[in-house]
């Protein structure tokens, strides 16, 4: 008869996992019982929390509290522009020959200098409503980016290569679907593109407009920005479709330039009619989504309440260097792996432990720091760049991934190097420092960018908020608040040197007597 072999017993498994949460367990009561270490962690939270409600606590210039218009995604938006427009209800089309577009630089101290910027606009446009934010298409020429369609602010397809002026161009609506063409000679066309409003009004305002945001210009003293309008020449349009009767309208859309960092009221905006039933316009704003850095104008970013956390980050960098160091100087790490020999266990249970602290601080100072500061700064007069609500929820959650990476990433600095102020002064060295470096603008671009790529500090990159879009002029750097990297792949960055530390403490923590 043969034998039955013996059935090996499934407690084996779940005995290595109860080794594994006994260890845990271990490391937890150890955390929580020295009064040191969880003061630290509160006064991390206090520290990130009340640098950055501070540095934020500054009274608004003028105490304009208006919010920011908002486009039909709810993305802030500049809609500042002139306007000649008539009434046109259901489908319809507008053809109108540019003739040139020019533009004038305020230079200060009543000198002015002839030039079109890159992104001055002149052109045709089909828009809900007068209302700042709503939905819109135009066909436009540009100061240097040839012609274009855009719609709804963040949308931007470029036409046909080749001079903006003279130049035609064509608006067709058909329901909701807006359709641009452009010509150079009127006969012959070329599509651009189209764009669909869904939920378009059957009666919108359709006509000519002109805009340019402010002129960036390079100076001995670095690049500086200047008020600048656009000045569109217009031969007569040809319409088709059911437009309103009577003479052309001018709107100053907006009432003035927004935040485009360009003014109106004394630089000639307005229209003029000319012989042959054109029309030269004059503007100055912009028609498109608002960034950071100098065309903001006075407000806040999510990110700014959380200037904070680089303190913050530094207590917790602190604590867990000393959570593993503190054990080599006392000589308590004998007696733990006397009871735990599997050595990765003792360092992943550690791990585990400071790095859920660290989340849970992180976590906490994001959602308290992000309302209260929103609604201090409002009530202030500051505007506060809105975002989705996915965005808040990523910005806090990676608030708290950036600390507890940042306290595994310290904890196997220790248990390499074992001298808790070495650890610290190099983890602190790798994140705090090159992110003040790098975003306080000591530092050219190109060096700063640098360092918020290769260091652990690119994890700050999680918070960023501010959209960047190629069709609005900025200045793209991390002094004004732009990350080289998107937030996740930012964030990987501090991970990949954490799990890098942690593997090597673990080889070595193997490899030698503790």
């Amino acid at each position: 008869m043969t034998p039955v072999p013996p059935v090996r017993p499934p407690a084996t498994r779940s005995t290595g996992r109860g080794r594994s949460f006994r260890t845990l367990r271990a490391e937890w009561t150890k955390f929580r019982t020295v009064r040191g270490w969880v003061l630290a962690m509160a006064g991390a939270l206090l520290a990130t929390v009340a640098v950055g409600l501070l540095g934020t606590a500054a009274p608004a210039p003028g105490g304009d509290s208006a919010p920011y218009p908002q486009g039909p995604g709810g993305e802030a938006v500049n809609d500042s522009f002139y306007f000649v427009h008539k009434t046109l209800t259901g489908d319809g089309a507008l053809t109108v020959p540019l003739r040139s577009l020019t533009g004038v630089t305020d230079t200060g101290a009543g000198m002015t200098v002839r030039g079109v910027q890159p992104w001055a606009k002149a052109g045709i446009i089909v828009k809900e409503s007068l209302a700042q934010g709503a939905p819109y298409a135009a066909v436009m020429a540009t100061g240097g980016h040839g012609v274009r369609m855009q719609h709804d602010y963040v949308h931007d397809t470029a036409g046909p290569s080749g001079e903006v002026s003279p130049r035609w161009l064509r608006l067709v609506r058909s329901g909701d679907l807006l359709t641009g063409f452009t010509s150079a000679d009127g006969s012959h066309w070329t599509e651009i593109g189209d764009a669909k409003l869904s939920g378009l009004a059957r009666t919108v305002q359709a006509g000519l407009f002109a805009t340019s945001p402010e002129a960036k210009l390079d100076t001995p003293a670095g690049a500086g920005f200047s008020p600048a309008v656009a000045v569109g020449a217009f031969g007569r349009p040809a319409l088709t479709g059911d437009w309103s009767q009577g003479a052309w309208r001018g709107t100053q859309v907006g009432g003035d330039a927004g935040t485009s960092g360009s003014y109106t009221n004394s630089m000639g905006a307005g229209f003029v009619q000319t012989d042959g039933g054109g029309f030269t316009v004059t503007g100055a704003g912009d028609i498109a989504p608002v960034v950071g850095g100098p065309v903001m104008g006075v407000g806040f970013s999510v990110e700014n309440f959380l200037v904070g956390t680089f303190a913050g980050l530094i207590v917790v960098i602190a604590v867990g260097t000393v959570f593993i160091t503190g054990e080599y100087r006392s000589g308590l790490l004998r007696t733990t792996m006397a009871a735990t020999p599997l050595r990765g266990r003792v360092l992943g249970a550690k791990a585990m432990v400071v790095g859920s602290v660290a989340f849970a601080i992180g976590l906490v100072a994001a959602a308290i720091t992000v309302p209260v500061g929103e609604s201090s700064a409002r009530g202030r007069g500051f505007h506060v760049f809105p975002v989705t609500a996915a965005t808040e929820v990523r910005v806090v959650l990676g608030t708290g991934l950036l600390c507890a990476t940042a306290a595994v990433l310290a904890l196997g600095v220790g248990a390499l190097v074992r001298r808790s102020g070495t650890a610290v002064a190099l983890v602190v060295a790798s994140i705090v420092l090159p992110f003040l470096l790098a975003t306080s603008g000591v530092l050219p671009p190109g060096a700063s960018e640098w360092l918020l790529r290769v260091t652990p500090a690119a994890g700050f990159a999680v918070q960023q908020t501010l959209p960047r879009y190629a069709q609005v002029l900025s200045v793209y750097e991390p002094s004004t608040g732009y990350y080289p990297l998107a937030p996740w792949v930012g964030l990987a960055v501090p991970c990949g040197y954490a799990v890098l530390a942690f593997g090597l403490a673990v080889v070595r923590l193997r490899g030698r007597d503790a």
